[in-house]
């Protein structure tokens, strides 16, 4: 895993994506005094953005979400629970599909979506919306969250080795 500080212009690029894809109140970068975020390299494309604030996940150029161990920026995000019988497919990396989804809070198609476990709302996914959470709930079939980043994934475990430095 390689460390490095980002450019400015880098950093300003990152603040760019999350204004532009968080929800307003999410994370205030106005608070944020870094000029430089840190990044660690996981593989081609894919890292681990922190400052001393927050921590993120870019899977690629125009895809940053917040790690799941924000979990106070994490509840400005709407959510779906899931029913106990698709844990174990979403911290396998699935998409989150209709019939494991008990419950859903309002999202548009394309925004951020957290996953729920039914019993003690821990979050164990964030993903991408496949469609408006209006259709999806009239919906008894098909996918309806893109799984990003989920507990276990690259993103999870390397950050235990971050943390442990």
């Amino acid at each position: 895993m390689k460390k490095s500080i980002l450019s400015k212009k880098e950093t300003a690029t990152i603040k760019d994506l999350i204004r532009k894809n968080w929800p307003s109140g999410a994370l205030n970068l106005e608070k944020e005094k870094e000029k430089n975020f840190i990044s660690y390299e996981l593989d081609k494309g894919q890292r681990i953005v922190s400052t001393k604030l927050f921590a993120a996940v870019q899977t690629d150029s125009k895809t940053i979400v917040p790690f799941l161990r924000t979990e106070q920026i994490l509840s400005a995000f709407p959510s779906v629970v899931v029913d106990m019988g698709a844990i174990k497919f979403v911290c396998n990396g699935a998409k989150v599909m209709r019939p494991g989804i008990r419950r859903f809070d309002n999202f548009k198609k394309g925004d951020y979506v957290t996953v729920k476990d039914e019993n003690f709302s821990k979050i164990l996914a964030i993903g991408r919306a496949l469609e408006d959470s209006e259709i999806a709930i009239q919906n008894t079939k098909g996918y309806v969250i893109d799984n990003l980043h989920y507990i276990g994934d690259m993103f999870w475990e390397s950050y235990k080795e971050i943390v442990s430095k």
